[in-house]
Formats: structure tokens, C-alpha cells, sequence
């Protein structure tokens, strides 16, 4: 049977009965299976450590998703050393083979993604409508890698010559450590690590500490549809000396990491030093952290884009490296912008993440609520004048009003270190050239917009404004697998492209092969 061309798949529409009942169920269920204890899988050997975490759900932090066990050295080094052994299995593994895995697996997600969305809602605080575009994404990167992996094992094109037949072949690398985030904990880990394994590689799959059950979830999947056991490799604990202790091993070959900037910088020292008896340069491939903006000019629909500011800065309670943390607005209509922005946000609901009348939930822990809030004073403390938000939310969980800090100077804090919460920072410009300069001075380069009528903004915007993904007049969250291949400039990381053409070239080498016939 021919395969179909890709396309994305559908958002669930949840005002349809049918569909409201369905993830209804599918929240009871996943509650069912609260507080189950999950094993550390290696070559398919289930394995138990005396140490344990809980996963814990950040709308009532008192109540546990789900028991890990905390890696040790011991069993990272193990991981690795067993997924080197099956490589030299698995990478003669024909491609058509490989790919069917991904098919199959998006076929099970699809007819569970209620499920699998309904983990997340639990397990990192995400709304309805954000964990279903989660699980869609996931979707999307089996389907796309599927087919990416077709299309590369193809003829590859090479310039011919009378004396010699040539090819070029795309080979897989090797081990690879998966570093996935809590963010987007189903579709980062499912792309991450599906890409690695389409291509002929196996992996040590460590999810984060925040979202360990969603990662499990995606193991699962991939044992059930029959990934031969030590392929995958899933671990859990400390990113510290377990993370460590994988990206140094000599035969790890390629890091592919998801998170923030210091890890980021962390991971990329670490794997370039050569170890005993390692036989090649590591590859890192890092999608860290952003400071995004969008400039808003006086030639636009300034009601349209106060909405597309406060749904890419509020979506996901602004857990999103690709949010809009920064408003950057000419002076002509900052202050009517401001007021479209406060009374937007004035009707932003927060509560529990699996009431769906609720439009932002927890953030994803302690640790990070209590981060956002210092920013917040930070903000205020540097000149900042608060206009929404910025008082404390009653209840267990982590929860954060939406904020809004207006008259933001562009070397303040707030407007250059990346708080990964709900706050945005207003920035007054004179001009749209003057809004560009500032859009451009943070040490970060990952997505960006501009909202203008004016066509030669525009092409000027395109060219200028240093961004790995750049939005025109529309909110600048939500890239599409295929549609916006995804990752950034500078601090932002190595621009991976993930959901793009490029993207499964990352965890290949090309082999070239020439033989004589004349």
C-alpha cells in the first residue's frame, strides 16, 4: 500500500460532546493508575533501584502520578554499554523496517491521544487544548521521520562521471543519550528519540525529573509495537551524575539535548572532551532556551495583535521556549496596546489543569513558581510598573497570575534572561528600526514576530530580525511539524531544524562510494 503524503494531524475540537466525554474518561483512567511504580528498562530488563522520586502532579503537588526509580553510575554506564552492543544489530536494520515501527506507533497515540494528553494535563499542568496539540505533535514527528527515513534511504544525488558508478549513502552514528524537557514532555521526547531510532541509532532515553510518566508512556508505545528491547533504553533520576556520566561514556556517540541554556552549555563541554578509547567527535544537537519578542508597529491591527501577544506569552502558563516574553512597542500606540493587553489578560482564568474552563494552569513545580515570582519583583524593582498580575495565587497548587510589566528598560533584567513563566515585559520604541535594534540584543535567537501592514517592514523585518523562526502578523508559538522546522540562533542552540527536511541528517553520516566500470 502506497503511503500517503504527510500532513499534520487535527486538533481536537472539545466543544463536541463526543469528544469532551472522551478525554473525561480518559482523565479518570489515567487517576486510576496514580501513585504505580515504574522500572528503569535496559536491553529490556525491568530493574528496581532502593532509591526512588514521585512524580507529582503541580495542580495538587500532595498527590503523586506516578514512583521512579533513581538511576546510579552503575546502571548509566550499563545503559550505554548495552545499547553499543545492539547498534551493531540494529543499524543493518532495513530502513522500510525501521520507519513501520514509527507508522505503527502513530496509528496506537492516535486512537489513545486522549490518553496520552490526559498524562500530560496530570503530570506537568497542561490545559486541554494544550496537552491534545502535544500529543498531535508527537503524531506529526512519528509520521514525518517515518517518511524522512524513506526518502533518505533512497538514491541520494550525485554528479556523474563515465569511469565510475557512485552513491551516497546515509549510515547511522551510533549510541545516542536522549535529553528530553517537561515542556513539551510527549512531543520533544517522541521526536527526539524516534528521529534517532528511524535512523538506524539506539538510545538511552532519560526523561526529565518533571515528566517521567510521559516519558514511560512513549516507551511503552514502542515496546508494544514491537522496537526490539536494548533499541530504547529508558532510564530515570538525577540529570546530574547519571546525565553526566552518559554523555562521557566513550561510546556514546551523540547528544541530543532539550532544556535550558546552562545544561545546554554544560552538555556541549562535556561531550567534546575526548575520552579513552573514544573513536570519534561527539555530536551534540541542543535546542536551549529564548527571549522572544514581537514588535508591534503603529501601522497594524493592534486588537489582533494584542490577542497573538497574550496567547504566545500565556499559552502553556509561558512554559515555552518559543513564548512571548517581550513586547517591543512603538511609541504611537504603546499605551492603547497596553490596554488591549491588560483587559485581555484580566480575563485569563487560572486554575487546576484538568478543569477545561481553565485557561492556564500550574506552573510545573516549586522551584519554578518561586523563580517567576523573584523575576517579578526584579521587574518591578528595576523600574518596571506592573499592569496585570503579580500577586500571589491561594491554593496547593503552583499556580501564577498571567503578568504584565510595562515601561521595561531593554538592558533590564527581565527583558534579557529567559524566565520561562507567565510574565511579559513591555518595551517603549520610537520607531519600528529602533524596535528591530532591540529585538535583536539578547544573547538568544529562537523565534520572533513583527505585526505591520506595511510590506517594506516586513521584507526588512525578514532579513534583519535574527530569529531561527520568525512569525508575520500571528502569534509566534504553535510551529507546525513540516510546516516550521524548528530551532534557533546564538544561545538558542545548534538551530536543529526539528520537524524539518534537515532534521534526521543530524543523526547520520554520509558514506560515498565510487566504483570503477571503465
Amino acid at each position: 500500500m502506497a503511503l500517503s503524503k504527510f500532513k499534520n494531524e487535527p486538533l481536537t475540537d472539545f466543544s463536541k460532546p463526543a469528544q469532551r466525554k472522551a478525554m473525561e474518561k480518559a482523565l479518570v483512567k489515567v487517576r486510576s493508575e496514580f501513585s504505580k511504580e515504574y522500572p528503569i528498562v535496559i536491553g529490556g530488563e525491568e530493574i528496581r533501584t532502593n532509591e526512588k522520586f514521585n512524580s507529582f502532579n503541580p495542580s495538587k503537588p500532595s498527590q503523586s502520578v506516578g514512583v521512579f526509580q533513581k538511576a546510579n553510575v552503575d546502571l548509566a554506564n550499563k545503559a550505554v554499554e548495552v545499547a553499543a552492543a545492539k547498534f551493531e544489530e540494529w543499524k543493518w536494520t532495513e530502513p522500510k523496517k525501521r520507519a513501520e515501527y514509527l507508522f505503527k506507533a502513530a496509528k496506537l497515540m492516535r486512537n489513545r491521544k486522549h490518553e496520552f494528553s490526559a498524562v500530560m494535563v496530570y503530570e506537568v499542568g497542561k490545559t486541554w487544548p494544550e496537552a491534545d496539540a502535544d500529543t498531535a505533535e508527537a503524531i506529526d514527528f512519528l509520521e514525518f521521520y517515518g517518511r524522512e527515513m524513506l526518502r533518505l534511504s533512497g538514491p541520494q544525488p550525485v554528479t556523474k562521471i563515465p569511469t565510475e558508478k557512485s552513491e551516497l549513502h546515509y549510515v547511522p552514528l551510533g549510541v545516542g543519550v536522549v535529553v528530553p524537557p517537561w515542556n513539551f514532555a510527549l512531543a520533544i521526547l517522541a521526536g527526539m528519540t524516534s528521529a534517532a531510532v528511524v535512523a538506524g541509532n539506539t538510545v538511552v532515553l532519560k526523561p526529565s525529573s518533571d515528566s517521567p510518566l510521559t516519558g514511560w508512556k512513549y516507551f511503552s508505545l514502542m515496546r508494544e509495537v514491537g522496537v526490539p528491547a536494548g533499541v530504547i533504553n529508558f532510564i530515570t533520576g538525577s540529570g546530574g551524575a547519571v546525565g553526566d556520566t552518559m554523555v562521557a561514556h566513550p561510546k556514546t556517540r551523540f547528544v541530543s539535548f532539550t532544556g535550558s541554556k546552562e545544561v545546554g552549555i554544560h552538555i556541549y563541554e562535556l561531550a567534546a572532551k575526548v575520552q579513552p578509547g573514544q573513536k570519534w567527535l561527539k555530536r551534540v544537537v541542543a535546542e536551549m532556551g529564548g527571549k522572544d519578542s514581537i514588535v508591534i508597529d503603529d501601522q497594524t491591527d493592534l486588537d489582533a495583535a494584542a490577542q497573538a501577544t497574550v496567547a504566545s506569552a500565556f499559552g502553556f502558563q509561558g512554559q515555552k521556549c518559543s513564548a512571548a516574553s517581550r513586547a517591543i512597542v512603538v511609541d504611537k500606540v504603546y499605551d492603547k496596546f497596553i490596554n488591549l493587553v491588560k483587559e485581555k489578560v484580566g480575563a485569563i482564568k487560572v486554575g487546576p489543569s484538568d478543569d477545561p474552563s481553565n485557561y492556564m494552569g500550574p506552573v510545573v513545580n516549586r522551584g519554578s513558581r518561586d523563580k517567576i515570582n523573584a523575576y517579578v519583583e526584579k521587574g518591578l524593582n528595576e523600574g518596571g510598573r506592573l499592569v496585570a498580575g503579580g500577586g500571589k495565587v491561594e491554593g496547593e497548587g503552583f499556580f501564577v497570575q498571567p503578568t504584565v510589566i510595562a515601561d521595561v528598560e531593554p538592558g533590564a533584567t527581565i527583558s534579557q534572561e529567559e524566565i520561562f513563566g507567565p510574565v511579559l515585559a513591555v518595551i517603549r520604541v520610537k520607531d519600528f528600526d529602533h524596535a528591530l535594534e532591540i529585538a535583536n540584543n539578547t544573547e538568544y535567537g529562537l523565534t520572533g514576530g513583527v505585526w505591520t501592514k506595511d510590506r517594506k517592514k516586513i521584507e526588512k523585518a525578514k532579513k534583519v530580525f535574527h530569529v531561527g523562526n520568525f512569525y508575520v502578523n500571528r502569534k509566534i508559538t504553535g510551529a507546525l511539524v513540516g510546516v516550521h522546522p524548528f530551532g534557533g540562533f546564538n544561545m538558542s542552540g545548534t538551530d536543529s531544524k526539528a520537524g524539518g527536511k534537515d532534521y534526521l541528517l543530524l543523526f547520520m553520516q554520509a558514506k560515498a562510494i565510487s566504483e570503477k566500470i571503465k
